[in-house]
């Protein structure tokens, strides 16, 4: 299996509900590095899993969405935690989408899989993995 990531980092401020969170259910700030794997079983044509610089544009717009964001304000983060594990999956969605509707210079269908991974600090890292066929 072939595989291409590229990553980027957010800084967002947030706070979760729940007591296993201890002191996180306040208001904090938090800065991510975030990296997206892509993984086919061959090359393509061009012999690339995908396009580097696509793949980092899209990166770009889907972080650009939550970057110096508080999620606790964002619509569509009403009433969830948006912890580590949750990001991982937000990020996935929106790059399954893109990779489905061929924005990364290749055939969508012949990417295998991805995986998102949002790490919180050098010793600390969450992913989501999942085919996309």
């Amino acid at each position: 299996m072939y595989a291409v990531e590229v990553s980027d980092h957010i800084m967002i401020a947030h706070s979760f509900r729940g007591a296993v969170f201890g002191p996180a259910q306040q208001l904090h700030g938090a800065t991510f590095v975030v990296a997206v794997a892509f993984m086919a079983e061959r090359l393509d044509r061009n012999g690339i899993v995908v396009d580097i610089g696509r793949a980092q544009d899209v990166l770009k717009a889907t972080l650009g969405a939550v970057n110096y964001r508080n999620l606790d304000d964002m619509p569509e983060f009403q009433g969830l935690n948006t912890t580590t594990e949750f990001l991982t999956k937000y990020v996935f969605d929106r790059f399954a989408d893109a990779v489905r509707a061929g924005e990364l210079g290749r055939e969508g269908t012949e990417i295998a899989a991805l995986r998102v991974t949002v790490s919180e600090s050098p010793t600390a890292r969450a992913w989501y993995e999942a085919p996309l066929w």
